[in-house]
C-alpha cells in the first residue's frame, strides 16, 4: 500500500490524540456515521479510508460535521419529521482514497489539506526490506530482497 494508515496514525501520535479509523463502505447508514463521530472526544483523529465509496447521503451528514462540529438527524417520518442537532467536539478528519476522481466535488473541497501519495518503487521497496531485516537483525541476501 502507500501507507495511508500509517500516515494518519502519525498524525495522531504528533497531536497526542486518540485515533479512529472506518471505512467507505462501512457507513451505510447516517446512523453508522452518527455512531463514529458521537465516540471521538476533542482533537481526535478519524480516518476514513476508501472515502469515495460513502454514498451521497453520508457524505451530506459528514459535510455538517466537519464543517459546524455538529451532527444534524432527522428524527420521525412525513409531517412530524423534525431535525436532532448534535454537538460533537472538533476533530481532524482524514480521508483517504486511491480513487480521486470518485470522490465527490463538494467532498473533496471541504478538505484543507490534500496531498498526493506516489507508490514506492522496485528499489524503494527493496530498500524498506533491507532495512527492516537489519532493524531486525536478520541477514537477508540480495536476491531474496527482491523476490
Amino acid at each position: 500500500g502507500l501507507g495511508k494508515t500509517t500516515l494518519a496514525q502519525i498524525v495522531s501520535k504528533e497531536l497526542r490524540v486518540s485515533f479512529r479509523a472506518t471505512s467507505g463502505p462501512l457507513l451505510s447508514k447516517a446512523g453508522d456515521l452518527a455512531a463514529v463521530l458521537t465516540t471521538l472526544n476533542a482533537k481526535d483523529v478519524l480516518f476514513i479510508d476508501e472515502i469515495h465509496r460513502l454514498n451521497r447521503s453520508i457524505e451530506e451528514v459528514l459535510y455538517t460535521a466537519m464543517e459546524d462540529f455538529c451532527l444534524d438527524i432527522l428524527v420521525g417520518e412525513g409531517p412530524s419529521t423534525r431535525t436532532l442537532r448534535i454537538d460533537l467536539p472538533p476533530f481532524t478528519l482524514i480521508g483517504a482514497t486511491t480513487r480521486l476522481g470518485l470522490l465527490s466535488a463538494p467532498l473533496r473541497d471541504r478538505f484543507g489539506i490534500p496531498l498526493h501519495l506516489e507508490f514506492y518503487s522496485f528499489e524503494e521497496l527493496v530498500n524498506i526490506i533491507k532495512r527492516g531485516a537489519r532493524v531486525l537483525s536478520a541477514e537477508i541476501e540480495e536476491d531474496a530482497a527482491r523476490e
